[in-house]
């Protein structure tokens, strides 16, 4: 698809990114259990194992300091956390193999499904084992996606939040989803009004959309990424820019507190520094770092 990021034409000195997931809409416990876990246990033929499996999948997923990874690098660690874990492998589990996909995401511009069949193309045509079943899987989280996700509203306080910020900064969602699940979700939820752009995973990492979208364009320190996990705090660090977390649990506290406040201090410039500190500090306090089996 076209860079829509490279294309884009400022209208406002600020610019305000904004994850979709768990930030914006409380769906990620919806995506994760309903749609993500059970493709996970078909496709990767983890019947056996799977209330460790799903374990797995949510640690990594929801609960752990990998929270809002990319799918990709999220399947290899949940899967070789159920291969370490004792009682999968006591009932036969044995991780497969995963060097080609770890290969490709270390490689790919693009960690998608279509960058998979990119990169099979551009190596012979023939596409890897290991690299099949991962392209199945994630058509599969795609269609239970399409098929289960839909009526859930924004989180209390988003539409109002995006009104406020939107009279003095661009807004552009910067998400590891698909391109068209996000549009699809934001439209039927009428919150497009106020966006510039939107950035899906067929355009690259959260932490390149940023750079493509500020490059040029603003100023480090008029650009604020908005984001529930570790991974959006790191994109933002990457680029030199603020970061607002929006907090797993206490999410529309986040949001009155970014619209109460937080927002005309990144405004302002007097965001950066304790007030901001003691945020992460909070966001840092929720996620864990190691399973606690």
């Amino acid at each position: 698809m076209e860079d829509i990021l490279l294309n884009m034409k400022p209208a406002r000195d600020y610019l305000v990114c904004v994850d979709s997931d768990g930030c914006a809409f409380d769906n990620m416990e919806l995506k994760q259990k309903e749609c993500f876990c059970p493709a996970t246990v078909n496709v990767w033929g983890l019947q056996n194992v799977s209330r460790y499996a799903r374990e797995a999948a949510e640690f990594v997923n929801l609960y752990s300091k990998t929270r809002g990874m990319n799918r990709f690098p999220a399947l290899v660690r949940t899967l070789e956390l159920l291969g370490a874990r004792k009682e999968a492998r006591e009932r036969g589990y044995v991780c497969p193999d995963l060097t080609p996909l770890k290969k490709w995401i270390a490689e790919t511009d693009s960690l998608s499904a279509k960058g998979i069949r990119e990169y099979a193309a551009a190596h012979g045509g023939d596409m890897d084992p290991v690299l099949a079943t991962t392209a199945r899987w994630s058509a599969e989280v795609d269609e239970n996606v399409e098929r289960i996700v839909h009526g859930v509203a924004p989180l209390p306080g988003v539409k109002e939040a995006f009104a406020e910020i939107s009279r003095f900064a661009d807004i552009v969602i910067v998400s590891a989803a698909s391109h068209e699940a996000v549009v699809r979700e934001w439209s039927a939820q009428g919150l497009l009004e106020h966006i510039t752009v939107v950035a899906g995973q067929e355009l690259g990492s959260k932490k390149d959309c940023i750079r493509k979208a500020m490059t040029g364009r603003y100023a480090p320190d008029h650009v604020l990424m908005v984001g529930d996990a570790p991974g959006d705090h790191d994109a933002a660090g990457s680029n030199g820019v603020q970061f607002y977390p929006i907090i797993p649990g206490r999410e529309v506290e986040s949001w009155a507190r970014l619209r109460g406040e937080a927002i005309e201090r990144f405004r302002d410039g007097t965001y950066a520094g304790a007030y901001v500190d003691g945020i992460l500090a909070e966001f840092d306090a929720v996620l864990r770092e190691e399973p606690n089996w």
